[in-house]
């Protein structure tokens, strides 16, 4: 078998398909969650801690030229070596809430999961007819 056609066997079975499949909208559902996140969530804990945004606490390494803003992103721009706890606090509560949905995603697939009937199980097979003979033959003999 070539490296070619073991290739294409591989890749189109159905756990590299279901797997690639969970990537992409992964990727797309955690795009979602991050501006859930940065739209939505925080700046609403932002005015609950008094206006507060998070994507600028930043405590500054280095020394800033001359002139340049204060500001996160002017900052990085300029090179100055910055500690951006604002931003990781962000990214943190992204992912408590991501995977959050995700634990409530797979708690509900496994209920469905369970609620799902089995099939009722196969009546036995009737035995073939010459048990079925032997066994009037015993009979036959035990009731003399």
């Amino acid at each position: 078998m070539s490296i070619v056609s073991e290739f294409k066997e591989f890749a189109v079975k159905g756990n590299v398909m279901d797997l690639a499949v969970g990537v992409i909208i992964g990727g797309a559902f955690g795009k979602i969650v991050d501006s859930m996140v940065t739209d939505l969530i925080m700046p609403i804990v932002g005015a609950v801690f008094g206006k507060l945004d998070f994507t600028n606490l930043f405590v500054v390494l280095g020394t800033a030229p001359e002139g340049t803003v204060r500001t996160l992103e002017a900052l990085k721009k300029a090179g100055v070596p910055v500690f951006a706890y604002g931003s990781f606090i962000t990214t943190a509560v992204n992912f408590v809430i991501l995977a959050f949905i995700i634990f409530l995603m797979v708690k509900q697939m496994n209920r469905l999961r369970r609620e799902v009937p089995a099939a009722p199980p196969a009546p036995p097979a009737a035995p073939p007819e010459d048990v079925v003979l032997l066994r009037e033959i015993r009979d036959a003999i035990r009731s003399r």
